[in-house]
Protein backbone atom coordinates (compact mmCIF):
# COMPACT_ATOMS: atom_id res chain seq x y z
CA UNK A 1 0.00 0.00 0.00
CA UNK A 2 2.78 2.36 0.70
CA UNK A 3 3.85 2.11 -2.70
CA UNK A 4 0.63 2.62 -3.80
CA UNK A 5 0.48 6.17 -2.13
CA UNK A 6 3.80 6.93 -2.95
CA UNK A 7 3.13 6.48 -7.07
CA UNK A 8 3.08 10.06 -8.41
CA UNK A 9 1.19 8.43 -11.74
CA UNK A 10 -1.26 6.17 -9.07
CA UNK A 11 -4.99 7.58 -9.46
CA UNK A 12 -4.15 7.98 -13.70
CA UNK A 13 -3.79 4.14 -13.66
CA UNK A 14 -7.69 4.00 -12.85
CA UNK A 15 -9.04 3.56 -16.10
CA UNK A 16 -12.64 5.12 -15.36
CA UNK A 17 -10.42 8.29 -13.36
CA UNK A 18 -8.60 8.83 -17.05
CA UNK A 19 -11.74 9.02 -18.98
CA UNK A 20 -13.53 11.14 -16.64
CA UNK A 21 -10.84 13.76 -16.80
CA UNK A 22 -10.53 13.30 -20.18
CA UNK A 23 -13.96 14.14 -20.44
CA UNK A 24 -13.21 17.11 -18.13
CA UNK A 25 -10.23 18.32 -20.10
CA UNK A 26 -12.21 18.63 -23.28
CA UNK A 27 -15.11 20.45 -21.91
CA UNK A 28 -12.54 22.94 -19.82
CA UNK A 29 -10.63 23.48 -23.05
CA UNK A 30 -13.55 24.13 -25.31
CA UNK A 31 -15.43 26.92 -22.57
CA UNK A 32 -11.95 28.67 -22.09
CA UNK A 33 -11.74 29.07 -26.10
CA UNK A 34 -15.25 29.97 -25.93
CA UNK A 35 -15.19 32.74 -23.16
CA UNK A 36 -11.52 34.34 -24.01
CA UNK A 37 -13.38 34.94 -27.68
CA UNK A 38 -16.37 36.30 -25.83
CA UNK A 39 -15.02 38.33 -23.65
CA UNK A 40 -12.45 40.07 -26.62
CA UNK A 41 -15.54 40.32 -28.81
CA UNK A 42 -18.06 41.98 -26.26
CA UNK A 43 -15.05 44.66 -25.53
CA UNK A 44 -14.29 45.02 -28.92
CA UNK A 45 -17.86 46.04 -29.75
CA UNK A 46 -19.16 47.77 -26.65
CA UNK A 47 -15.90 49.33 -25.14
CA UNK A 48 -17.21 48.38 -21.75
CA UNK A 49 -15.24 47.55 -18.65
CA UNK A 50 -18.53 47.18 -17.41
CA UNK A 51 -19.72 44.43 -19.78
CA UNK A 52 -16.38 42.76 -18.93
CA UNK A 53 -17.66 42.45 -15.27
CA UNK A 54 -21.60 41.47 -15.76
CA UNK A 55 -20.05 38.81 -17.85
CA UNK A 56 -18.97 37.12 -14.93
CA UNK A 57 -22.39 38.53 -12.45
CA UNK A 58 -24.87 36.99 -14.93
CA UNK A 59 -23.72 33.74 -14.85
CA UNK A 60 -22.69 33.67 -10.87
CA UNK A 61 -25.70 34.97 -9.48
CA UNK A 62 -28.15 31.78 -11.22
CA UNK A 63 -25.12 29.56 -10.00
CA UNK A 64 -25.36 30.80 -6.17
CA UNK A 65 -29.04 30.23 -6.38
CA UNK A 66 -29.36 26.50 -7.86
CA UNK A 67 -26.15 25.29 -6.74
CA UNK A 68 -27.82 23.84 -3.12
CA UNK A 69 -30.23 22.34 -5.50
CA UNK A 70 -27.80 20.86 -7.22
CA UNK A 71 -26.16 19.54 -4.47
CA UNK A 72 -29.45 17.88 -2.81
CA UNK A 73 -29.73 16.91 -6.45
CA UNK A 74 -26.44 15.16 -6.40
CA UNK A 75 -26.45 13.36 -3.40
CA UNK A 76 -30.65 12.06 -4.27
CA UNK A 77 -30.35 11.09 -8.05
CA UNK A 78 -28.05 9.31 -10.49
CA UNK A 79 -24.61 11.40 -10.08
CA UNK A 80 -23.48 10.23 -13.65
CA UNK A 81 -26.94 11.19 -15.40
CA UNK A 82 -26.74 14.30 -13.95
CA UNK A 83 -23.53 15.13 -15.47
CA UNK A 84 -23.98 13.73 -18.76
CA UNK A 85 -27.36 16.34 -19.18
CA UNK A 86 -25.40 19.17 -18.45
CA UNK A 87 -22.67 18.75 -20.51
CA UNK A 88 -24.84 18.71 -23.34
CA UNK A 89 -27.19 21.95 -21.98
CA UNK A 90 -23.71 23.73 -21.56
CA UNK A 91 -23.31 22.39 -25.09
CA UNK A 92 -25.91 24.16 -26.59
CA UNK A 93 -25.53 27.21 -24.84
CA UNK A 94 -22.25 27.93 -26.38
CA UNK A 95 -23.33 27.35 -29.18
CA UNK A 96 -26.13 29.72 -29.54
CA UNK A 97 -23.93 31.94 -27.95
CA UNK A 98 -21.97 31.27 -31.63
CA UNK A 99 -24.67 32.54 -33.35
CA UNK A 100 -25.09 35.55 -31.36
CA UNK A 101 -20.94 36.23 -31.99
CA UNK A 102 -20.96 35.58 -35.87
CA UNK A 103 -21.21 38.13 -38.67
CA UNK A 104 -18.41 40.20 -36.72
CA UNK A 105 -20.61 40.36 -33.98
CA UNK A 106 -23.50 42.76 -35.71
CA UNK A 107 -26.34 41.33 -33.39
CA UNK A 108 -24.37 42.13 -30.51
CA UNK A 109 -23.36 46.10 -32.18
CA UNK A 110 -27.07 45.95 -32.73
CA UNK A 111 -28.94 44.45 -29.74
CA UNK A 112 -26.18 45.42 -27.45
CA UNK A 113 -24.53 42.22 -24.57
CA UNK A 114 -27.64 41.52 -23.02
CA UNK A 115 -28.28 38.66 -24.87
CA UNK A 116 -25.07 37.20 -24.43
CA UNK A 117 -25.41 38.02 -20.49
CA UNK A 118 -28.81 35.88 -20.58
CA UNK A 119 -27.51 33.07 -22.31
CA UNK A 120 -24.43 33.02 -19.95
CA UNK A 121 -27.00 32.99 -17.15
CA UNK A 122 -28.20 30.05 -18.46
CA UNK A 123 -25.02 28.14 -18.12
CA UNK A 124 -25.01 29.37 -14.58
CA UNK A 125 -28.19 27.26 -13.75
CA UNK A 126 -26.42 24.64 -15.82
CA UNK A 127 -23.22 24.81 -13.89
CA UNK A 128 -25.36 25.02 -10.90
CA UNK A 129 -26.29 21.16 -11.14
CA UNK A 130 -23.14 20.21 -13.11
CA UNK A 131 -20.30 21.21 -10.33
CA UNK A 132 -21.77 18.96 -7.59
CA UNK A 133 -22.47 16.34 -9.47
CA UNK A 134 -18.72 16.04 -11.00
CA UNK A 135 -17.05 16.82 -7.72
CA UNK A 136 -19.05 14.28 -6.27
CA UNK A 137 -18.24 11.57 -8.96
CA UNK A 138 -14.50 11.59 -9.13
CA UNK A 139 -14.08 9.91 -5.58
CA UNK A 140 -16.52 7.10 -6.45
CA UNK A 141 -13.83 6.28 -8.72
CA UNK A 142 -10.57 5.95 -6.90
CA UNK A 143 -9.48 4.46 -3.36
CA UNK A 144 -9.74 6.66 -0.22
CA UNK A 145 -5.80 6.84 -0.10
CA UNK A 146 -5.46 8.17 -3.72
CA UNK A 147 -7.52 11.34 -3.01
CA UNK A 148 -4.54 13.79 -2.98
CA UNK A 149 -3.00 12.38 -5.44
CA UNK A 150 -6.42 12.38 -7.69
CA UNK A 151 -6.95 16.01 -6.62
CA UNK A 152 -3.32 17.13 -8.03
CA UNK A 153 -3.99 15.62 -11.30
CA UNK A 154 -7.48 16.80 -11.41
CA UNK A 155 -6.50 20.17 -11.15
CA UNK A 156 -3.79 19.38 -13.43
CA UNK A 157 -6.17 18.25 -16.19
CA UNK A 158 -8.12 21.52 -15.73
CA UNK A 159 -5.19 23.42 -15.62
CA UNK A 160 -3.60 22.17 -18.82
CA UNK A 161 -6.96 22.80 -20.99
CA UNK A 162 -7.23 26.01 -19.13
CA UNK A 163 -3.24 26.52 -20.62
CA UNK A 164 -4.51 25.60 -24.01
CA UNK A 165 -7.94 26.37 -24.29
CA UNK A 166 -7.52 30.25 -24.03
CA UNK A 167 -3.99 30.53 -26.39
CA UNK A 168 -5.70 28.52 -28.85
CA UNK A 169 -8.89 30.47 -29.00
CA UNK A 170 -7.32 33.47 -29.11
CA UNK A 171 -4.99 32.02 -32.23
CA UNK A 172 -7.71 30.62 -34.04
CA UNK A 173 -9.93 33.88 -33.45
CA UNK A 174 -7.64 36.25 -34.76
CA UNK A 175 -6.66 34.17 -37.67
CA UNK A 176 -9.72 32.53 -39.01
CA UNK A 177 -12.79 34.35 -37.10
CA UNK A 178 -15.19 33.88 -34.37
CA UNK A 179 -17.36 31.00 -36.98
CA UNK A 180 -14.47 28.21 -37.00
CA UNK A 181 -13.16 28.69 -33.39
CA UNK A 182 -16.54 28.62 -31.69
CA UNK A 183 -17.73 25.88 -34.25
CA UNK A 184 -14.39 23.78 -33.08
CA UNK A 185 -15.16 24.66 -29.63
CA UNK A 186 -18.86 23.38 -29.65
CA UNK A 187 -17.30 19.90 -31.33
CA UNK A 188 -15.09 19.48 -28.14
CA UNK A 189 -18.02 19.80 -25.86
CA UNK A 190 -19.52 16.80 -28.21
CA UNK A 191 -16.70 14.69 -28.02
CA UNK A 192 -16.52 15.48 -23.53
CA UNK A 193 -19.80 13.92 -24.03
CA UNK A 194 -18.60 10.78 -25.23
CA UNK A 195 -15.76 10.12 -23.24
CA UNK A 196 -17.92 10.87 -20.41
CA UNK A 197 -20.20 8.39 -21.75
CA UNK A 198 -17.06 6.05 -20.74
CA UNK A 199 -17.16 6.37 -17.57
CA UNK A 200 -18.76 3.40 -15.59
CA UNK A 201 -21.90 4.28 -13.58
CA UNK A 202 -22.23 3.81 -10.07
CA UNK A 203 -24.97 4.39 -7.55
CA UNK A 204 -25.63 6.98 -5.28
CA UNK A 205 -24.61 6.30 -1.48
CA UNK A 206 -28.11 6.24 0.37
CA UNK A 207 -28.47 9.19 2.62
CA UNK A 208 -27.86 8.26 6.40
CA UNK A 209 -31.41 9.45 7.56
CA UNK A 210 -34.92 10.78 5.96
CA UNK A 211 -34.80 14.85 5.58
CA UNK A 212 -37.21 17.49 4.97
CA UNK A 213 -35.89 19.57 1.56
CA UNK A 214 -35.08 22.14 3.80
CA UNK A 215 -33.03 19.97 5.53
CA UNK A 216 -31.24 18.55 2.81
CA UNK A 217 -30.61 22.05 1.08
CA UNK A 218 -28.89 23.35 4.25
CA UNK A 219 -26.95 19.94 5.44
CA UNK A 220 -23.84 21.15 3.60
CA UNK A 221 -23.81 24.88 5.12
CA UNK A 222 -24.18 23.20 8.24
CA UNK A 223 -21.28 20.87 7.85
CA UNK A 224 -18.95 23.23 6.05
CA UNK A 225 -19.46 25.90 8.72
CA UNK A 226 -18.64 23.33 11.76
CA UNK A 227 -15.51 22.29 10.21
CA UNK A 228 -12.95 25.42 10.98
CA UNK A 229 -10.62 23.55 8.53
CA UNK A 230 -12.92 23.26 5.72
CA UNK A 231 -14.74 27.04 5.94
CA UNK A 232 -11.12 27.98 6.39
CA UNK A 233 -9.57 26.49 3.32
CA UNK A 234 -12.73 27.81 1.74
CA UNK A 235 -12.99 31.33 2.97
CA UNK A 236 -9.11 31.84 1.70
CA UNK A 237 -10.13 30.49 -2.03
CA UNK A 238 -12.71 32.82 -2.29
CA UNK A 239 -11.39 36.14 -1.53
CA UNK A 240 -7.95 35.58 -3.02
CA UNK A 241 -10.16 35.20 -6.21
CA UNK A 242 -12.93 38.04 -5.05
CA UNK A 243 -10.65 40.04 -4.59
CA UNK A 244 -7.35 39.14 -6.71
CA UNK A 245 -7.82 37.62 -9.71
CA UNK A 246 -7.26 40.16 -12.86
CA UNK A 247 -8.22 38.19 -15.56
CA UNK A 248 -11.71 39.74 -16.32
CA UNK A 249 -9.71 43.05 -17.08
CA UNK A 250 -7.08 41.15 -19.21
CA UNK A 251 -8.83 42.19 -22.15
CA UNK A 252 -7.97 45.80 -21.34
CA UNK A 253 -4.45 45.39 -19.90
CA UNK A 254 -4.19 43.63 -23.88
CA UNK A 255 -5.70 46.46 -25.74
CA UNK A 256 -4.58 49.52 -23.94
CA UNK A 257 -1.80 49.35 -21.47
CA UNK A 258 0.41 46.48 -22.86
CA UNK A 259 -0.97 46.92 -26.67
CA UNK A 260 -1.34 43.74 -27.97
CA UNK A 261 -4.26 41.56 -30.07
CA UNK A 262 -6.04 38.77 -29.37
CA UNK A 263 -3.37 36.40 -29.97
CA UNK A 264 -1.57 38.13 -26.84
CA UNK A 265 -4.59 37.91 -24.77
CA UNK A 266 -4.89 34.03 -25.56
CA UNK A 267 -1.11 33.84 -23.80
CA UNK A 268 -2.21 36.46 -21.39
CA UNK A 269 -4.66 34.44 -20.35
CA UNK A 270 -3.19 31.10 -20.53
CA UNK A 271 0.08 32.25 -18.18
CA UNK A 272 -1.93 31.52 -14.89
CA UNK A 273 -3.06 28.44 -16.06
CA UNK A 274 1.00 27.28 -17.46
CA UNK A 275 2.30 28.34 -14.00
CA UNK A 276 -0.73 25.99 -12.41
CA UNK A 277 0.20 23.31 -14.53
CA UNK A 278 3.92 23.28 -13.64
CA UNK A 279 3.33 23.69 -10.50
CA UNK A 280 0.88 20.54 -10.82
CA UNK A 281 3.49 18.25 -11.70
CA UNK A 282 5.57 19.53 -9.00
CA UNK A 283 3.20 18.53 -6.18
CA UNK A 284 2.28 15.45 -7.97
CA UNK A 285 6.17 14.39 -6.54
CA UNK A 286 5.83 16.40 -3.65
CA UNK A 287 2.38 17.05 -2.19
CA UNK A 288 2.00 19.98 -0.14
CA UNK A 289 -0.59 18.20 2.13
CA UNK A 290 1.97 17.40 5.01
CA UNK A 291 1.97 21.01 6.27
CA UNK A 292 -1.08 21.85 4.70
CA UNK A 293 -2.10 24.64 6.80
CA UNK A 294 1.18 26.52 6.64
CA UNK A 295 1.36 25.75 3.01
CA UNK A 296 -2.09 27.44 2.10
CA UNK A 297 -1.30 30.71 3.71
CA UNK A 298 1.72 31.23 1.98
CA UNK A 299 0.00 30.24 -1.40
CA UNK A 300 -2.56 32.65 -0.88
CA UNK A 301 0.23 35.20 0.50
CA UNK A 302 2.42 34.87 -2.93
CA UNK A 303 -0.89 34.93 -5.23
CA UNK A 304 -1.78 38.37 -3.89
CA UNK A 305 1.84 39.68 -4.59
CA UNK A 306 2.20 38.41 -8.01
CA UNK A 307 -1.28 39.81 -8.41
CA UNK A 308 0.12 43.60 -7.61
CA UNK A 309 3.28 42.75 -9.42
CA UNK A 310 0.91 41.88 -12.58
CA UNK A 311 -1.49 45.01 -12.02
CA UNK A 312 2.20 47.60 -11.79
CA UNK A 313 3.89 46.06 -14.99
CA UNK A 314 4.05 47.70 -18.26
CA UNK A 315 5.90 45.12 -19.73
CA UNK A 316 4.26 41.97 -21.94
CA UNK A 317 6.71 39.49 -20.93
CA UNK A 318 6.97 40.73 -17.16
CA UNK A 319 3.36 40.30 -17.24
CA UNK A 320 3.43 37.24 -18.27
CA UNK A 321 5.95 36.28 -15.86
CA UNK A 322 3.32 37.35 -12.86
CA UNK A 323 0.46 35.80 -13.99
CA UNK A 324 2.53 32.24 -14.40
CA UNK A 325 3.05 33.43 -11.13
CA UNK A 326 -0.65 34.01 -9.74
CA UNK A 327 -1.15 30.41 -11.19
CA UNK A 328 1.86 28.29 -9.57
CA UNK A 329 0.71 29.89 -6.29
CA UNK A 330 -3.18 29.17 -7.28
CA UNK A 331 -2.48 25.52 -7.51
CA UNK A 332 -1.14 24.83 -4.25
CA UNK A 333 -4.32 26.46 -2.63
CA UNK A 334 -6.42 24.28 -5.12
CA UNK A 335 -4.86 21.11 -4.21
CA UNK A 336 -4.75 21.91 -0.61
CA UNK A 337 -8.13 22.86 -0.49
CA UNK A 338 -9.62 20.26 -2.53
CA UNK A 339 -7.90 17.83 -0.35
CA UNK A 340 -9.29 18.63 2.65
CA UNK A 341 -12.64 18.87 1.29
CA UNK A 342 -13.05 15.46 -0.13
CA UNK A 343 -10.94 13.47 2.61
CA UNK A 344 -13.67 15.17 5.63
CA UNK A 345 -16.75 14.63 3.53
CA UNK A 346 -18.55 11.63 3.91
CA UNK A 347 -19.51 10.09 0.29
CA UNK A 348 -23.71 10.77 1.48
CA UNK A 349 -22.97 14.36 1.57
CA UNK A 350 -20.44 14.85 -1.33
CA UNK A 351 -22.75 16.45 -3.78
CA UNK A 352 -23.86 19.29 -0.92
CA UNK A 353 -20.33 20.01 0.61
CA UNK A 354 -19.46 20.16 -3.15
CA UNK A 355 -22.54 23.04 -3.69
CA UNK A 356 -21.23 25.33 -1.32
CA UNK A 357 -17.67 24.56 -2.36
CA UNK A 358 -18.39 25.12 -5.39
CA UNK A 359 -20.19 28.78 -4.39
CA UNK A 360 -17.75 29.88 -2.35
CA UNK A 361 -14.87 29.47 -5.14
CA UNK A 362 -16.32 29.12 -8.37
CA UNK A 363 -18.93 31.84 -8.06
CA UNK A 364 -15.86 33.93 -6.80
CA UNK A 365 -14.61 33.86 -9.77
CA UNK A 366 -17.61 35.49 -11.64
CA UNK A 367 -18.66 37.79 -8.57
CA UNK A 368 -15.09 38.63 -8.82
CA UNK A 369 -15.05 39.54 -12.17
CA UNK A 370 -17.91 41.98 -11.39
CA UNK A 371 -16.21 43.50 -9.11
CA UNK A 372 -13.11 43.92 -11.02
CA UNK A 373 -14.85 45.41 -13.86
CA UNK A 374 -16.90 48.08 -11.27
CA UNK A 375 -13.81 48.66 -9.40
CA UNK A 376 -11.40 49.27 -12.80
CA UNK A 377 -15.21 52.39 -13.65
CA UNK A 378 -14.78 53.70 -10.37
CA UNK A 379 -10.56 53.58 -9.39
CA UNK A 380 -9.11 53.11 -13.00
CA UNK A 381 -7.83 49.82 -14.58
CA UNK A 382 -4.26 49.44 -12.89
CA UNK A 383 -5.37 50.75 -9.31
CA UNK A 384 -8.31 48.54 -8.90
CA UNK A 385 -6.08 45.23 -9.21
CA UNK A 386 -3.65 46.68 -6.89
CA UNK A 387 -6.14 46.86 -4.56
CA UNK A 388 -7.46 43.75 -4.95
CA UNK A 389 -4.11 42.09 -4.57
CA UNK A 390 -3.87 44.47 -0.93
CA UNK A 391 -7.15 43.12 0.16
CA UNK A 392 -5.80 39.32 -0.18
CA UNK A 393 -2.69 40.07 1.73
CA UNK A 394 -4.74 41.26 4.40
CA UNK A 395 -7.32 37.86 4.07
CA UNK A 396 -4.42 35.96 5.23
CA UNK A 397 -3.79 38.04 7.91
CA UNK A 398 -7.80 37.51 8.89
CA UNK A 399 -7.76 33.88 8.92
CA UNK A 400 -4.09 33.14 9.76
CA UNK A 401 -5.35 34.71 13.29
CA UNK A 402 -9.04 33.37 13.42
CA UNK A 403 -8.13 29.86 12.08
CA UNK A 404 -5.64 27.95 14.17
CA UNK A 405 -6.85 24.39 13.21
CA UNK A 406 -6.31 25.24 9.88
CA UNK A 407 -2.84 27.32 10.40
CA UNK A 408 -1.88 23.73 12.35
CA UNK A 409 -3.35 21.20 10.06
CA UNK A 410 -1.32 18.54 8.49
CA UNK A 411 -2.94 16.22 6.32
Amino acid sequence: MSTRKNDAYASLKVAAFRNFQLSRFLLTFAIQMAETIIAWKVYEVTNSKLALGMLGLSEALPFILTSLFGGHAADTFNRYKIARWTILGITICFAVIGVLMSNDGQLIAQYGATPVFVIIGVTGVVRGFMAPAYQSIFPQLIPRELYANAATWGSNAWQTAAVAGPAFGGIIYGYAGVELSFGLAVLLMVASFFVFLRVPVQATPPKEKNESLYQSLTAGLRFVFNKQEMLGAISLDLFAVLFGGAVALLPVFAKDILHTGPQGLGFLRAAPFFGSVVMGVFLAYNPPTLQAGRNLMWAVLGFGLATIGFALSENYFLSMLMLFLTGVFDNVSVVIRQTIVQTMTPDHMRGRVSSVNQIFISSSNEIGAFESGVMANLMGTVPSVVFGGVMTLLVVVVIYSSAPKLRRLKL
